[in-house]
């Protein structure tokens, strides 16, 4: 069912709409999930299909980044869905479901360095701005495209399906972010959103398009790709999932679950070295 469903979701998306009822339809749908369509970069006839109004860019102004030197902000729009320490490898996916740190990475060197620190998910929802930004100056050390299931994310199904965020397919961003040290950045795709376009050129459509559902490991730059605070590092479609994961002692982060975020405010303050 769930299959099925993305497909005719992915399909849909896809389809370039008459213009004359862009305007139409992208009200109809932002009624009914209650997006924001003040907040829009273009005019509505200007997004030719569903899919390209789901990854809208925001219009100027629509968002102000927190400049401050320690500020960690929030790298999208969102609901917070866990918020904790990585205690003995392990996260909070919902109430009594954990899952392994290593295995949502796959990569135990970044794992180690991860181990027993800060952790946030941010659950987007079909309203939301679907750009992934990054959470502090940073430079992007590698990307790295990890196949998996398409299962929703959305409370019902976190709740209930273990390992779910470890066995989606996701992107896992690492940043090199100066006094944060090493920043995960993991992108987790869902029902209807096994499309995910990042800013080195990695779009997952095309990988799967050419029979080759399997990992990229590690896209390593061919040069340093600096980032300030704020600078887009992806895309992806309808609802999904970040989790933003830092170094012990590196990031005290603020929040409750359930807490509605904005793309650009501050969410955690980067430690100074031997702070507690």
């Amino acid at each position: 069912m769930g299959s099925l469903y993305g497909a005719l979701v992915s399909w849909g998306a896809g389809r370039a709409l008459p213009a004359r009822l862009r305007p139409l339809a992208y009200r109809a749908f932002a009624r009914a999930v209650g997006a924001n369509l003040d907040e829009v970069e273009l005019e509505l006839r200007e997004y030719e299909s569903l899919g390209e109004f789901f990854v809208r860019r925001l219009r100027e102004g629509a968002r102000t980044v927190d400049r401050a030197p320690d500020a960690i902000i929030s790298p999208c729009d969102g609901v917070i869905a866990a918020r904790g320490i990585s205690d003995n490898g392990t996260l909070v996916q919902a109430k009594g479901k954990d899952y392994r740190l290593e295995e949502l990475v796959a990569d135990p060197e970044l794992a180690g360095k991860l181990h027993g620190g800060s952790y946030m998910t941010i659950y987007l929802s079909p309203r939301d701005y679907h750009r992934v930004h990054t959470p502090s100056d940073a430079v992007v050390a590698h990307y790295d495209y990890l196949p998996g299931y398409l299962f929703p994310v959305n409370k019902r199904f976190t709740n209930s399906r273990k390992d779910l965020l470890a066995k989606n397919e996701r992107a896992v961003i690492k940043l090199d972010a100066g006094k944060l040290g090493t920043v995960a950045v993991v992108m987790v795709a869902a029902v209807g959103v096994g499309h995910i376009d990042l800013v080195n050129g990695i779009d997952s459509r095309d990988v799967r398009a050419a029979g080759e559902r399997k990992r990229i490991v590690p896209q390593v730059l061919g040069k340093p790709m600096r980032v300030t605070r704020g600078e887009e590092l992806g895309a992806f479609r309808l609802g999904s999932t970040v989790v933003m994961l830092f170094e012990p002692g590196k990031a005290a982060l603020d929040g409750e679950v359930g807490q509605a975020l904005r793309f650009g405010e501050r969410i955690g303050t980067a430690k100074e070295t031997g702070s507690t």
